[in-house]
């Protein structure tokens, strides 16, 4: 049936051709058209399932016409710049009453954000900004063998930073390039490295990636990764380089092994080979209510065994509680936390980590989009209850007090200005993805639709000797005797006019009919003209109009003989 539309076509559709209205219209001009347009396209009016959903789509183009129209500040948005304008986000928060020119200044403006936000989703840009406090001074002065040597004033400072940026470049189709770096410091000692990888999308079923590195901690890198689909429920991962340094080639192979065990649990094996070899297998399981790992390792540096749970609430999907342990060689840690969407694009976290001999440790992250902010604090080098306790109580708090005194407030007045905006705009927003070319095959499914309701009109006016469309047509139509040679290039629009019908009167305002409902273009470009013959109180009738101009039929004047 009807095929994808891009946005240029979406962008031919006239909403005041649409509803048959005057550029002019009021309210209750709109209201009307709107209403009996969505008569005629109602989806439950049609029993099979594809005129069902052609005429859905219709409907909601509809109804995106009548939304933006009655809207005063959207339409008067769409009368200056067409859908392209209307297509502009930001303007649910803009202040209403506007006048045309800052109409147009705020324009300009939302399309200069707009092109930002797509250069970044172009280059889809990823970073990591982590920072390590140590804050080991606030609790270890209350120790017993404690000497105060800093005068009474704890000492809290920044002993390790990381950051790590990477974006990505398409080159073709199945060629994208990707450019990171990053850079760390810890207690005043710190390197950085940059590598380039070249992806390439081989088939449907895998790609192959190259990278190239080089940094002042490690020396120049030289690796390749394969990802391949082997089965619709198994994959492999395979990744091999060499690390050049002072001490020589050093080689490097891992290999990643995933196989999804039922519908929410994902099955991996690891094994690592080189300078730190290891194998590790996990479980993975998640569900709309938990997310569930299990994890074992053994080898080069760590040997241990980690199982963690996450819950998220079904009332309130915007907070997840999470645990976990971890046990091995090194030690035990256990760990627990929450995490919070605070926003559309921004989710708040904080864990607390407590272990043997890692002492307790504070972990704040901040995740906004494509962005990760992570704030390791230190707090003890030992389990200490009172260290215990801040980290837990101290950061709920805090996240309160906010909440409340800033976050709450201002959201608040942030809904208080747009709610009206919003209540008006969201239905062509939602929408703006719903439309139709004004080309052939929709006009002809149009008309498709019309035909149950001319049915049910013609019943009508035949039974009150109304007005019956018996043929029009429209086009570009061939009078002139020295251009005979030329063919006439018409489309017939008997169904249309015939569903715009309405208590024995046809009234067409003044505004090209290509736009209106079953019409379309058939010479674009050149003039055109709607030829109507038609029957009222059992009389035959022509007329011609222009394009543009108005039309209300019937008119005596118009009369012709039957035999005609």
């Amino acid at each position: 049936m009807a095929s994808a539309l891009d946005d240029d076509e979406i962008l031919n559709d006239d909403f005041y051709s649409l509803l048959n209205v005057r550029r002019e219209a009021t309210q209750d001009e709109l209201k009307a058209a709107y209403r009996r347009l969505c008569m005629l396209y109602h989806p439950d009016k049609h029993r099979d399932p594809e005129l069902k959903r052609q005429a859905e789509q219709l409907f909601n183009l509809v109804h995106e016409a009548y939304e933006v129209l009655r809207d005063p500040q959207a339409r008067a948005i769409y009368d200056i710049y067409g859908k392209r304008g209307l297509d502009v986000e930001g303007w649910e928060v803009v202040e209403r009453k506007r006048t045309p020119a800052e109409i147009r200044e705020e324009y300009e403006r939302l399309q200069k954000e707009r092109e930002e936000r797509r250069l970044q989703q172009r280059t889809n840009p990823k970073g990591t900004i982590s920072v390590g406090i140590d804050a080991t001074d606030l609790f270890d002065q209350y120790e017993e063998d404690y000497e105060d040597v800093g005068g009474g004033v704890p000492h809290v400072e920044i002993n390790k930073m990381h950051i790590s940026q990477s974006i990505e470049a398409p080159l073709t189709t199945k060629d994208t390039a990707i450019l990171s770096g990053s850079l760390s410091t810890h207690n005043g000692n710190g390197g950085g490295s940059i590598n380039l990888a070249l992806r390439r999308v081989t088939s449907a079923k895998g790609w192959g990636e190259v990278e190239l590195g080089a940094g002042d901690t490690q020396g120049p890198l030289l690796g390749l990764k394969i990802f391949r689909n082997l089965t619709p429920r198994f994959f492999v991962t395979a990744q091999c380089g060499l690390q050049f340094s002072s001490r020589g080639v050093r080689p490097g192979v891992t290999t990643v092994l995933a196989r999804h065990l039922d519908k929410n649990t994902m099955g991996y094996l690891q094994w690592r080979w080189g300078i730190q070899s290891s194998m590790n297998t996990s479980i993975v399981r998640d569900t709309k209510s938990s997310h569930f790992t299990f994890a074992m390792q053994l080898g080069i540096p760590h040997t241990f065994m980690m199982m963690s749970y996450q819950y998220k609430f079904q009332d309130d999907d915007q907070t997840k509680i999470k645990g976990s342990v971890k046990s091995g060689f090194f030690g035990t840690v256990v760990e627990y936390g929450a995490e919070r969407k605070i926003s559309r694009h921004s989710v708040l976290g904080a864990t607390v980590s407590v272990g043997v001999p890692q002492g307790v440790s504070l972990k704040i992250k901040l995740n906004r989009a494509s962005q990760t902010y992570f704030f390791p604090i230190h707090l003890t080098d030992q389990i200490l209850p009172s260290a215990v306790f801040y980290a837990t109580v101290g950061p709920l708090v805090f996240y309160l007090a906010i909440q409340q005194l800033i976050i709450r407030p201002y959201m608040q007045s942030l809904s208080e200005i747009h709610y009206y905006n919003l209540y008006h705009v969201k239905s062509h927003c939602l929408c703006l993805s719903l439309s139709l070319p004004p080309c052939a095959f929709v006009s002809s499914l149009k008309v498709l639709l019309m035909q149950e309701s001319v049915r049910r009109i013609i019943e009508t006016e035949e039974s009150r000797m109304g007005l019956i469309i018996l043929n029009a047509w429209y086009g570009k139509f061939v009078t002139d005797n020295s251009r005979k040679h030329e063919r006439a290039k018409v489309i017939d629009v008997t169904v249309p006019l015939q569903c715009l019908v309405k208590d024995s009167k046809l009234i067409l305002t003044e505004a090209t009919k290509s736009g209106l409902p079953g019409f379309y273009d058939p010479c674009v470009g050149e003039e055109k003209s709607l030829k109507v013959l038609y029957q009222f109180r059992g009389v035959m009738h022509q007329v011609l109009s222009g394009d543009s101009e108005p039309l209300r039929i019937p008119k005596q004047s118009h009369r012709i003989d039957a035999d005609t």
